[in-house]
């Protein structure tokens, strides 16, 4: 028996099959997008994915400001990844929070200078911004799909849509598109970022091991949930 006091644990897939916010397991959030929101941007949009909440705004291409950035051949891309002061994701260290916000902005340069057709652009820059109005899990997954829409939005040519889902491993079941009790205890999770019409990786990150037959499925899962989306996304 569990001693006095003692925390009971959370059940993340109940007998019945169901998840803490009573989808299946292999089920994305519901997804809500609209592009176009602000005018002195050149591209913009917003997205829910479940209860996380972001917004992305795109400038350029425009001329570069300092001279010696500039790439002759193709556009340069900056990114910044922020989470809004009330967003209510846990409070953790500001040095942790901040550590995070410079990896997901990295984690955006890099995908989306792999998509940009940047030749098209050549001496030039295009800066995106991506901010995470309410946190619920899937984040940075979140901004990538964010950060697509308003790419498409501001006529920002690219090879191909970037759509990315996260999937976890829990309760001896892998789980697609977490939300934030399920990103909580830390378990096994994967974020994967993908081209879905040719399927290639753009970027795959994972959180704590996982045995290697679970992380196929897990993979799998991931992969599935970015096809999803895209299906979502483009309608």
């Amino acid at each position: 028996g569990r001693g006095a006091g003692a925390m009971p644990r959370v059940e993340f897939v109940s007998l019945a099959g169901l998840r803490v916010d009573g989808r299946r397991p292999a089920e994305v959030r519901k997804l809500r997008c609209r592009m176009g929101l602000f005018g002195r941007a050149d591209g913009s949009a917003y997205l829910e994915q479940g209860n996380t909440k972001a917004v992305a705004v795109v400038y350029g291409p425009k001329q570069i400001t300092r001279r010696a950035d500039a790439l002759h051949d193709r556009a340069s891309v900056n990114c910044e990844f922020s989470t809004a002061p009330f967003a209510g994701s846990e409070r953790k260290k500001v040095r942790a929070s901040d550590r995070r916000a410079a990896e997901a902005s990295l984690m955006l340069k890099q995908t989306f200078e792999g998509v940009i057709q940047r030749h098209l652009y050549p001496r030039s820059q295009i800066d995106i911004f991506v901010q995470v109005l309410q946190a619920d899990g899937g984040e940075r997954a979140a901004a990538i799909n964010v950060a697509t829409l308003a790419l498409i939005d501001a006529g920002i040519a690219m090879d191909d849509f970037v759509v990315a889902c996260t999937a976890g491993f829990l309760d001896d079941t892998a789980l697609l598109d977490l939300n934030s009790v399920e990103t909580g205890p830390g378990g096994p999770r994967v974020e994967v970022a993908m081209v879905p019409q040719t399927g290639k990786l753009t970027a795959v990150q994972m959180e704590s091991r996982l045995p290697v037959d679970h992380f196929e499925a897990v993979l799998e899962l991931a992969l599935s949930g970015c096809r999803h989306i895209f299906d979502v996304l483009q309608a």
